[in-house]
């Protein structure tokens, strides 16, 4: 069984690819169409030259949008820490890559710690 090709709204990536900015935010949400109308930031722009020429960038950049020109590239997107390396797909069009590096991690807990109840509460500490 083959795998079926992306498609955005009936646009392949490469067909995308080919496409201006004001095209391919036609086929985007109202949010994401509205951001590249209003114009990218300047460190939004100077992220959009530097994907260009490199395929691994790291970038603060959590609002920019997923654009087609960045598919199969790996973007190191900062959650506040460090910052995560995400391998861009095709299904990732038109989301924001603040999406895909979170920010809060999940909490694993374990055993209470010594005084948390009341049966450690007379347990010696040395």
């Amino acid at each position: 069984m083959a795998k079926k090709e992306f498609t955005l709204r009936g646009k392949t990536v490469e067909e995308m690819k080919n496409m201006s900015l004001t095209e391919i935010s036609e086929y985007l949400p109202s949010r994401e169409r509205r951001k590249i109308k209003r114009g990218f930031t300047d460190a939004e722009k100077i992220f959009l030259k530097n994907i260009e020429k490199n395929n691994n960038v790291e970038t603060h950049c959590r609002d920019m949008i997923v654009l087609p020109v960045m598919v199969g590239k790996i973007i190191k997107v900062h959650n506040g820490k460090t910052f995560l390396p995400i391998t861009i797909a095709a299904e990732m069009i038109g989301h924001r890559l603040g999406e895909f590096a979170l920010t809060r991690g999940r909490v694993q807990h374990s055993a209470p710690g010594i005084g948390a109840t009341r049966s450690s509460a007379s347990i010696s500490v040395r």
